[in-house]
């Protein structure tokens, strides 16, 4: 079956898929295109990338492309937890090296420091360096409560001032962790994270956008149906003039009959 359905919401492309495989395939080819045309054009390229298992497909396709020039390529993430364990599985450098940033050989892979005892001190350093390179691309997904990165909505800002910043991560996503069997118990997740503000995910030329499973329908649903607000945090990509949103028929039911 593969696409189903094409539709956009104000500036924001939504592709809806069969499943999620489809979804990770299809999107990684897109962002593969996307990458060598950038990298044709200006010679070297930025990159953000989430760490969620909902980038697992499209990230297990995407360095399967040997037509690839990724030492033009300076790699950053866009969240980290703070106060876990430097060699933790669920910490989000760990989980980008195992899938993409130990397999493919990057100009540049830049970790926030899981393990930093003064997270406002690594918020700066990270900014510095993302004003340095700054995002041409960013690859991301949505949370269950709407968030973009660790952008919760209690704390999610469309106008902050800040590049990075400390962020109390809220109960909805701390649950979300134990759902999609990062942690066996809520008390496990950490309660404070390093996150990119909205604004500097939104300053990103590009920004493509994988969210698949059926856990994420609500989010989906209020993505594209909802206002534009902090209340969901990720219906700012309805404003972005070069976002792509792709779904799988579980995530996006909620639009599927529009």
């Amino acid at each position: 079956m593969g696409l189903i359905k094409e539709m956009q919401v104000d500036k924001l492309k939504v592709k809806i898929y069969e499943t999620r495989q489809e979804l990770g395939e299809n999107a990684a080819k897109e962002a593969a295109a996307k990458i060598k045309e950038l990298i044709a054009s200006k010679g070297e390229i930025n990159i953000v990338f989430a760490a969620a298992p909902s980038q697992n497909e499209f990230l297990a396709s995407l360095v399967t492309d040997k037509e690839i020039d990724w030492n033009k390529i300076n790699a950053f993430h866009m969240d980290e937890y703070v106060g876990i364990s430097k060699d933790a599985p669920q910490a989000f450098g760990n989980f980008l090296r195992d899938r993409i940033f130990g397999k493919v050989p990057f100009k540049s892979v830049n970790y926030i420091d899981v393990s930093t005892k003064d997270p406002e001190k690594e918020c700066e350093r990270y900014a510095a360096l993302l004003k340095k390179h700054p995002a041409d691309i960013i690859f991301m997904g949505i949370g269950e409560n709407g968030h973009i990165a660790f952008n919760d909505p209690p704390v999610a800002d469309f106008n902050d001032k800040k590049v990075v910043k400390v962020v109390e991560l809220d109960e909805r996503c701390r649950q979300q962790q134990v759902n999609d069997g990062c942690f066996a118990t809520l008390d496990e997740v950490p309660k404070y994270a390093i996150t990119l503000t909205v604004p500097t995910l939104m300053s990103a030329d590009y920004i493509f956008c994988m969210v698949p499973g059926k856990t994420k329908t609500e989010a989906v649903t209020n993505t594209l149906k909802g206002e534009i607000s902090t209340a969901c945090p990720a219906s700012i990509l309805r404003k972005h003039d070069n976002a792509i949103l792709y779904i799988d028929k579980d995530s996006g039911k909620g639009v599927l009959n529009e």
